[in-house]
């Protein structure tokens, strides 16, 4: 009986011991997922480019299908730009499309003085269906954009723009440097409550040959699905 009870005891710890073997590993592995996934979120937050860095060039489909590039953009003079207004959009995001109207009215009062919008959609058609190209197409007749929409089919452009959110600003100058990077305005849900026109503010600047101030804010609004 001594015998018995011993042995049953040794099982116990045996068991005990295999448990906690497998808490180790599962504890193991959790910690490095969450090691990789810090790792990552890191190498998002270090790509992208800052305020005071040149911005790249890039080439992409417009909804016209024709391709262009930063440099294929042209003033009414047929002049180059004297800057960029590049702003991430999409059709689908509430806070995109209640900024629309906005971008619109940015392009139409500042393309006339050398400040174009540049509208890119970064989201993933496949996770986002509302986002791919034909619809892109019909939004931008729809609405009558009189500016480029252009599609990042295959999303590389907005990470190396370190780009999270639409809507999402780059305000650049001639030779691409960016002076301003964030949000619209203060308000991006509403723009009846609209307090602080911080792009048109910092586009103002740029035309004084100043600098924009503030030069960063948050960009508020969905984040870009890919």
């Amino acid at each position: 009986m001594k015998h018995l009870l011993t042995v049953f005891i040794l099982g116990l710890m045996l068991v005990a011991c295999g448990s906690a073997a497998e808490e180790e590993k599962d504890q193991a592995q959790t910690e490095k997922s969450e090691e990789k996934s810090v790792a990552k979120t890191v190498a998002q937050r270090a790509e992208g480019i800052a305020v005071g860095e040149q911005a790249p060039d890039f080439e992409l489909k417009n909804v016209d299908g024709k391709t262009y590039s930063l440099a294929d953009l042209k003033d009414a003079k047929g002049n180059t730009p004297k800057g960029y207004v590049v702003i991430f959009t999409c059709n689908t995001c509430p806070f995109a499309v209640a900024s629309e109207q906005r971008i619109i009215d940015l392009h139409n009062a500042y393309a006339p003085k050398g400040y174009p919008v540049v509208a890119i959609q970064p989201n993933d058609p496949a996770i986002q269906p509302g986002d791919g190209f034909e619809a892109m197409q019909a939004r931008a007749e729809e609405k009558a954009y009189p500016f480029v929409y252009l599609f990042d089919e295959g999303q590389e452009v907005y990470p190396v723009y370190g780009a999270t959110r639409t809507p999402e600003v780059f305000l650049l100058d001639a030779d691409r440097y960016v002076k301003y990077h964030g949000a619209i305005d203060d308000s991006v849900r509403d723009p009846e409550n609209v307090e602080e026109k911080y792009l048109e503010n910092a586009i103002n600047a740029l035309m004084k040959n100043e600098t924009p101030h503030p030069p960063v804010t948050k960009a508020v609004g969905c984040g870009i699905k890919a």
